[in-house]
């Protein structure tokens, strides 16, 4: 019988911290179970970690036509899963809409959100959410048909803009409309999707949302040559990993997850030869960061293996992003600001030592 039919026949809470983790097949010292906080035990216990996720955005979070998750998020919520649960399926996408996804978080109803969510000081401020690492580097832009024959957002003026309702976006648009004194009508849409097809359909004459987003709205309309994405970029979105405020040490696990994605890249160190790595490398920092020696992950309620389990998932950052995002992607994205800090970008995670 496997671990998924032994927490079918059981309840969750009839199962000690201890009992679900053996269950698992996670191997946790008595000081990793005190230490992992009651969000990283309650996932523990239940065997499945919830993901919050965009309802459909090409390159980030999408469905094929078999109902298969696929994207850059998507990967990431594999990552989470791998570190937390030691199995990269152990996950279930719960696909929220903009106006859901900080509630679910801060209601107990996802345990971690990768949705394309920017860090803003009002959502710290006021929001009982942790923006606990930045992930993707992006910023506001515009689309717009070619025929329509503008070269800069600021001949814009008097036009119709779908914008996403309850979203950074909508509000950048309205500070890039009263800097410049622009007149822009806002043409609200609820996802990503809905704002695209009203472009499509006519409703707007531009489409405004991060750049990033834009890259893939373009990809599923029906002739994307005929559009072209503006050279300005009005806002910073910085997309980040959000946990809920209420277990500040989870938000340190979900953070150091994220940094050894990227140290693994630095290191190269890849989802191919990473098990290798742990038994040969002689690099003390590749050693510590794949579990082959010390074990300050168990201070996080993390297992050893915890970076070696989430690199394996999928690959290092620059895997995913090469897979869903880059030049050989349909997005075709260039790396940018988020490369590596030793490569002209701002991907910078903090030693592990």
């Amino acid at each position: 019988m496997t671990p998924a039919s032994l927490f079918d026949l059981f309840a969750p809470r009839r199962w000690s911290r201890a009992a679900a983790a053996f269950a698992l097949g996670f191997t946790a010292s008595q000081s990793q179970m005190e230490a992992m906080g009651s969000a990283l035990a309650t996932i523990r216990d239940r065997g499945v970690l919830h993901c919050g996720v965009d309802t459909g955005l090409p390159g980030f979070a999408e469905r094929d036509s078999d109902g298969t998750w696929r994207g850059f998020e998507i990967d990431l919520c594999h990552a989470y899963a791998a570190a937390f649960l030691g199995d990269p399926d152990r996950v279930r996408f719960v696909p929220l809409t903009t106006a859901e996804r900080l509630p679910a978080l801060e209601e107990g109803r996802v345990d971690i959100l990768l949705r394309s969510t920017s860090w803003t000081f009002t959502r710290s401020a006021r929001m009982k959410v942790t923006f606990a690492g930045v992930y993707y580097y992006d910023g506001q832009g515009f689309m717009a048909p070619g025929d329509l024959g503008v070269s800069s957002a600021r001949e814009l003026g008097g036009a119709r803009v779908c914008v996403q309702d309850a979203t950074t976006s909508a509000l950048n648009l309205a500070d890039y409309a009263d800097i410049y004194q622009i007149e822009l009508s806002p043409v609200l849409a609820e996802t990503p999707t809905l704002a695209r097809e009203a472009y499509e359909a006519g409703r707007c004459d531009v489409l405004t949302s991060d750049i990033s987003a834009l890259a893939g709205l373009r990809r599923a309309l029906a002739e994307p040559g005929d559009h072209v994405i503006l050279p300005d970029v009005i806002s910073k979105e910085p997309l980040s990993v959000v946990t809920a405020a209420r277990d500040p040490r989870f938000a340190e696990a979900a953070r150091w997850v994220l940094h050894a994605l990227v140290t693994a890249e630095e290191y190269g160190i890849t989802a191919a030869n990473a098990r290798e790595l742990r038994e040969t490398a002689r690099s003390p920092v590749v050693r510590r960061l794949l579990g082959a020696e010390g074990a300050a992950g168990e201070g996080l309620g993390l297992d050893a293996d915890f970076a070696l389990n989430a690199i394996t998932a999928r690959g290092h950052y620059g895997e995913l992003f090469a897979r869903h995002l880059g030049e050989a992607s349909p997005l075709r994205l260039e790396r940018g600001l988020n490369a590596q800090w030793n490569d002209g970008g701002l991907l910078y995670a903090p030693p592990f030592r």
